[in-house]
């Protein structure tokens, strides 16, 4: 079987895109902030079933660490 090129004119209509009809990205909003996927082994994840619960307990952990001075980094 031979590969065909295919121009845009003998493309079928459900693929031409009208870009003047594009609506802004809905979701644009929430890449604003800053946000890291981690994936969380089965068992934490059990305990921690939501995003809040898992980033309250790691803020906490976060204050009560002994903070590294830049001194302590280049020993």
């Amino acid at each position: 079987m031979m590969n065909k090129t295919v121009s845009k004119d003998e493309m079928l209509p459900e693929y031409h895109f009208d870009y003047q009809q594009a609506k802004p990205n809905r979701f644009a909003a929430r890449s604003e902030q800053r946000m890291t996927v981690v994936v969380l082994d089965e068992d934490v994840a059990q305990v921690f079933t939501t995003p809040e619960s898992v980033n309250k307990v790691l803020r906490a952990l976060i204050k009560n660490m002994p903070h590294i001075t830049s001194d302590e980094t280049t020993a």
